[in-house]
């Protein structure tokens, strides 16, 4: 076996080595002709396309997919966040009504249209009534859902028992509510209010106080602060009220931008202020001069008198009256002795300048500080460096703006950089806290490799088919050239030939060369390999 193995080898080094360089490149670039055309073609063939066959789901309902799928062996993925469910663009409709047939999903509810098809004399009371409540609750979801920023709830009503007398009196309806909002969503006062009335319409003698309305994070969505959103930045439950109102909107400013960035599921943001309620009414009156580099008013009216006389006799004689001096004279000669003359100018101006009265009533509150913490996960949550220093100092930037634009001037003073950069924390971190459901795929082979298997195969068949062909057209060669080499021997009388050790041996090899000619061939091809 080892010589077999042993003469293969050498008969195909022996082949690749008689090949010239043409002839040795154009196998090459055929077989890797071969295995790229197998490789695109087996790529284009088999690349399957993923859609969604349910989205919305709870987690708990997908494990129950995941079981069927699985089962049936069907391909399939999990978006992140475990909700969403993706398959095979061609399997899709097919397995919509597999499932359906096994009664999944299970997150629906009972509208009315349930009574329509499923009524009958047989329904008790008590059962009415419990399907009259769930599809009242149905249709609650179903409106809340139209809110922008729920993208689903979970609606549990609580309807008072009737007595069978008039004096038992009717008790109050209670209704518990789970929104599951957007990441990142607050909502206003005016949304809050509307979600609380939007129940409370529903159902029949259902006040305000008995409804509790809350998300998936736990936070409650209280009402009174809500309703109370518009009382006076004077009262201390206004003024907390109006901080958590500036704080809401400039992070959710800072988490729409950074989530459209880096992801919502991404991004967590906190924001922190400092405000100043103090109030101050002032009235000021100002004159000021209507051109201020000159320090003048302007010219409302203007009198301007100019008189002149020329005469001969004697001069003009004593003072003016004290009455008569005035500042406006320009200008007053008396005449020489003999012939005289005298020039009065005078000029009187009423300027008037701008008298300014200003009501002054500051703003109610004035930002001082601002404070934002932002939490960023990298695109790659096992490896910090992913996050790339160009990103982190855009973000950093971005939240340098907002805080330069939002705070006061007045309050806060001239900032530099180095203050603004101490307002703002940008830590690069993995979120551990939230559920990353990871792509699952069943463990199936799948035909593509078997296609790829076996284009090798018939790539290394072919191989072995052309050196297999080679070598046996040189024995056949070699075995033609010996029989002409043996036509060509003269052989002597064996009766006048001594037996000698020499003749014995020749003697032997000519049986073999006729008997066996291809054991003779290969003692042959040993001796020339040895010489």
């Amino acid at each position: 076996m080892n010589e077999r193995l042993t003469k293969i080898k050498t008969d195909s080094t022996n082949f690749w080595s008689s090949r010239t360089k043409k002839q040795k490149g154009a196998m090459l670039g055929a077989l890797v002709a071969i295995i790229a055309f197998a490789s695109v073609l087996t790529y284009f063939s088999t690349r399957t396309e993923m859609v969604p066959m349910y989205t919305g789901l709870s987690q708990a309902e997908v494990g129950k997919i995941k079981d069927v799928l699985d089962n049936e062996g069907v391909t399939y993925e999990i978006t992140p966040g475990g909700t969403n469910i993706l398959v095979p663009a061609k399997q899709a409709d097919s397995l919509k009504v597999s499932l359906a047939n096994q009664g999944f999903p299970q997150s629906g509810g009972i509208d009315t249209s349930f009574f329509a098809e499923n009524a009958g004399f047989g329904m008790t009371d008590n059962e009415f009534e419990v399907l009259s409540n769930e599809a009242r609750q149905t249709a609650i979801v179903n409106l809340l859902k139209q809110v922008e920023g729920v993208n689903g709830a979970v609606v549990n009503i609580t309807m008072p028992k009737s007595g069978v007398f008039l004096q038992d009196g009717q008790g109050e309806a209670t209704a518990a509510v789970m929104l599951n909002t957007a990441p990142g969503q607050q909502f206003t006062d005016v949304q809050i209010r509307t979600l609380y009335s939007l129940v409370a319409k529903s159902v029949p003698n259902l006040p305000l106080e008995n409804i509790e309305i809350s998300n998936q994070y736990m936070e409650y969505y209280d009402l009174d602060a809500a309703t109370s959103g518009n009382s006076s930045v004077a009262t201390p439950v206004g003024q907390m009220q109006l901080k958590k109102t500036v704080e809401r909107d400039l992070q959710r400013q800072v988490q729409n931008m950074l989530g459209g960035l880096m992801g919502q599921d991404k991004v967590l943001v906190s924001v922190t202020t400092d405000i100043d309620f103090k109030q101050e009414n002032r009235q000021e009156n100002l004159v000021e001069p209507v051109d201020t580099e000159n320090i003048s008013g302007i010219a409302i009216s203007a009198q301007r008198i100019t008189e002149t006389y020329t005469g001969t006799g004697a001069n003009a004689t004593g003072t003016p009256e004290a009455g008569q001096v005035t500042d406006n004279f320009t200008d007053y000669v008396e005449g020489a002795a003999g012939n005289g003359d005298y020039e009065r100018m005078e000029e009187t101006i009423n300027n008037d300048v701008n008298r300014i009265r200003r009501e002054i009533q500051e703003s109610p509150y004035k930002i001082r500080d601002i404070g934002i913490q932002v939490a960023v996960e990298p695109p790659n949550p096992e490896d910090l460096a992913s996050l790339s220093d160009e990103v982190r100092a855009d973000i950093e930037q971005i939240l340098s703006t907002i805080i330069r634009t939002s705070i006061d001037k007045d309050a806060a003073g001239n900032l530099s950089d180095e203050d603004i950069a101490d307002k703002i924390v940008v830590s690069v971190q993995p979120f551990l806290g939230k559920d990353v459901a990871v792509d699952t795929t069943t463990s199936k082979i799948p035909w593509w490799v078997w296609v790829i298997g076996g284009v090798l195969v018939v790539a290394i068949a072919l191989l072995v088919f052309f050196i297999l062909r080679s070598r046996k057209r040189r024995e056949e060669e070699e075995l033609s050239a010996i029989e002409e080499q043996q036509e060509k021997i003269i052989v002597d009388d064996i009766a006048d030939e001594k037996e000698t050790e020499a003749t014995v041996r020749r003697k032997q090899l000519e049986k073999m060369a006729k008997d066996k000619p291809d054991d003779f061939a290969k003692l042959l091809r040993s001796w020339i390999a040895e010489d």
